[in-house]
This record gives structure tokens, C-alpha cells and sequence, in this order.
């Protein structure tokens, strides 16, 4: 089969069908309030924070390296695809369960099968996110993407907007664990339909680049990094400007200890988020023809700095909630440009390879968060800041380094 104006198209529709369905289920996950939330809830401190932040945010990326060597050399992936996408269903229903019967459990038992169900929660979507990349890169015109990525997140605006009043509204007239409960199950449902999408699409085949080994795998990565510094200034921006989405979490756990925030604050957290998403994405759509990946980074970069500078110059609880606007423009700013660019310094013969060294670009956004817990527990929010805004100096230069003009 080749790509066609007719297959481009229907590949469209059917990735957005995707789109706004996991973004209803998102809201009811969120990783950024809903489950830090849950883990303070249910008796987590800054370290279990920094743990579940490291899972979510860098471990699941960074096991993307080690399922890439087997994935590159399979022509077709709608399969592995449909089979990640529909595995991460079982471990929210087991969360959902979870809360339901934590009554007749203790405290370290539910933290435990907290941490158990996201890890598979977590790389189950890392096993899915090579085959997405690669079939989105190679069954979709290259025209098409920057247009794709600005209308999905119009659209998952829609439904995380829709999505973030209903679980806004949950957890103020519902009492823990019955609200983490219901979340949980709605989430599991919202997923499954969105996989219907990938039933809907139809892959492209590609013989691409073949990985015989561990040896040979190792021996194409020396390559690609001698050949493609493009990519290695990539994965160095990711590595740091990264850092930037483990953020959120800590500023909740900030806003619970300092401000003894509950859920009805979580709840706006979240919808201030998802405002500042909403936002982000109607610029990008209306700007995606003249606004550059290059311009998207430097913001991202910028606002990132500047939260901890306005947290200490206004240090009150109502400004959180202003924090959590732009919180969400960088994160619907990071889920365009992250991608898109990937998709720019790979090929439809290299693509899940490079989707699985995209993982070593998140080594960094995995240890902070642990770094991160530990550091608040023995020195304070302060020092924590700090160190968060170095890192995020940095991604500077290699944003320069990058020079995208897409």
C-alpha cells in the first residue's frame, strides 16, 4: 500500500478520533494534580512524589530504548500498537479497584499497588509511543504534520476542558478514596474507546533500517550520533528543558504543605491547566503556518524559568492558580513541538529507531524528580528551585544548537 491524499486522510481523522477520546481520560489521570493529589491523599511525602513523577515523566520514555531494537525491525506495528494502547486500560481498571477496596487495606499496601499500576501503566504507553510515532510519521504527509499537531491539541483542548469540570466537580462533592475511585474507572473507559481510532487507520508498510543485534543496535546508534548532531543537540534539549514538565507535581505538594490546599483547590489547579492549555493550543492553530518549533522552545524555555521567580515574588495561594495557566501552555507547547521536531530529524526508514534513543533524552527529566524528593525533604523548596532553574538555563544553548526552522 502507498500513501495517498485518500490514506493521508483517513489516517488524519482516525488519530484525532485518538486524540480527543484519551484527552477526556487524561484529566481523570492528570500527572500533574490528580495523582500527585491521590499519593499525598493516601499518605505519600516529597520522596513518593518525586518516585511517581520519575515513572510517569522519565522512565516510561526511557524504556522507548530498549523496546526500539526489536520495533524498528517490524515493517508492520498497528498491532503492537493496538496491543500497548489497550494494555494501559488493565492497570487503571486495577487502580480503580484499588481505591474501591482500600478501605480493608493499609497505607504502605495501597501506596505499593499505587506505584505497581502506574510503572505498568507507564511502560505499556512507552511500548505504544514508538509504534504511534512511526505510523503517524510515516501515514500522514509531511505537509500535514505541523496542521495534524495543532488540530489534535485544539481538539484534546475541547475534551480536557470538558473532561477537567467533570473531574474537577468529583472530587469536590466526592470524598477520598470514592472520588479517585470513579476517576479512574471513567479513565479506563475513555481510553479504550480512543483505541477504536487505530482500528480505524491504516498503516503504511516500510522496510526501514534492520537491527540483527545488541551489537549492531549499539554500532547504529555511534552512527546516527557521528552523522546526525542535529539529533544529539535534540536529545540534549530534551534532557533539560524536560525538566519543565516535572514541575506541576511539586508545586501541588508546595501548595498542600504550605498552604494546606485540598481538593477543591486540586480541582481548580486543574482546570487553570487546562485553560492554559486550551489557549496554547488556539495559537498554535491559528498560527502553526508562520509560528517555528525554534520560537516554541524559547518560550517554553522562558516561561519555565520565570514560574519559580513569580512563586517567590508573590507567595500566596491565589497565585498558583496563574502558575497552573502557564503550566499548561508549556505542556500542550512540549506535546507539539517534542514530537514534531522528532519527526523532523528522522526518516520513515529510522523512525522507531530514533523514537527509542529519543528515551536517552529523558534520563534526566527520570533522575530529577527523584533528585528532586530527596532534595526537598533534607533542604527545602528553595534549593529545589534553584537547581530546577539552572537546569532549565541550560537548555538554552541547545536550543540554539538545535536551529530547527520547521
Amino acid at each position: 500500500m502507498k500513501l495517498t491524499d485518500q490514506v493521508s486522510q483517513r489516517n488524519f481523522k482516525a488519530f484525532l478520533w485518538h486524540a480527543a477520546f484519551l484527552a477526556l481520560a487524561k484529566n481523570f489521570m492528570d500527572v500533574d494534580t490528580i495523582i500527585p493529589a491521590m499519593v499525598i491523599d493516601a499518605g505519600g511525602n516529597s520522596v513518593h512524589i518525586g518516585l511517581l513523577t520519575a515513572i510517569l515523566v522519565g522512565v516510561s520514555k526511557m524504556a522507548q530504548f530498549f523496546f526500539a531494537p526489536w520495533l524498528q525491525n517490524k515493517e508492520r506495528k498497528k498491532g503492537y500498537l493496538l496491543l500497548g494502547v489497550n494494555t494501559r486500560v488493565f492497570p487503571l481498571l486495577g487502580m480503580a479497584l484499588l481505591f474501591f477496596f482500600s478501605g480493608d487495606m493499609t497505607e504502605s499496601t495501597v501506596l505499593l499497588l499505587i506505584f505497581f499500576f502506574i510503572t505498568i501503566f507507564s511502560v505499556s504507553g512507552s511500548f505504544s509511543n514508538i509504534s504511534y510515532t512511526d505510523i503517524l510519521g510515516k501515514s500522514i504527509w509531511q505537509e500535514k504534520r505541523k496542521s495534524f499537531f495543532s488540530i489534535r491539541q485544539v481538539i484534546s483542548n475541547i475534551g480536557v476542558f470538558v473532561s477537567a469540570l467533570l473531574a474537577a466537580k468529583i472530587l469536590l462533592v466526592t470524598g477520598y478514596p470514592s472520588n479517585y475511585s470513579i476517576l479512574f474507572f471513567i479513565a479506563a473507559g475513555c481510553l479504550l474507546v480512543a483505541s477504536l481510532g487505530f482500528w480505524y487507520a491504516r498503516e503504511i508498510p516500510v522496510k526501514g533500517l534492520q537491527i540483527s543485534g545488541v551489537i549492531s543496535f549499539f554500532s547504529e546508534i555511534r552512527r546516527e550520533f557521528r552523522t546526525n548532531r542535529k539529533f544529539v543537540h535534540y536529545l540534549w534539549m530534551v534532557n533539560t528543558l524536560g525538566i519543565s514538565i516535572t514541575l506541576l507535581p511539586f508545586l501541588v505538594l508546595y501548595a498542600k504543605e504550605v498552604f494546606d490546599a485540598g481538593n477543591d483547590a486540586v480541582g481548580g489547579f486543574l482546570l487553570f491547566k487546562v485553560a492554559g492549555s486550551v489557549l496554547a493550543g488556539a495559537v498554535l492553530f491559528y498560527g502553526s503556518s508562520r509560528i517555528t518549533y525554534q520560537s516554541m522552545l524559547y518560550v517554553i524555555a522562558t516561561m519555565s524559568f520565570l514560574m519559580p521567580v513569580l512563586l517567590f515574588l508573590l507567595p500566596s495561594i491565589s497565585l498558583f492558580f496563574l502558575l497552573f495557566i502557564a503550566g499548561g501552555i508549556i505542556f500542550a507547547m512540549e506535546q507539539v513541538v517534542v514530537n514534531g521536531v522528532l519527526l523532523e530529524v528522522s526518516s520513515n526508514q529510522n523512525r522507531a529507531f530514533y523514537a527509542g534513543l529519543a528515551g536517552v533524552g529523558n534520563i534526566l527529566p527520570a533522575l530529577f524528580p527523584l533528585l528532586s524528593g530527596w532534595v526537598i525533604s533534607v533542604w527545602g523548596f528553595p534549593v529545589f528551585f534553584g537547581i530546577y532553574m539552572g537546569i532549565i538555563a541550560a537548555s538554552y544553548y541547545f536550543i540554539y544548537r538545535l536551529d530547527c526552522k520547521a
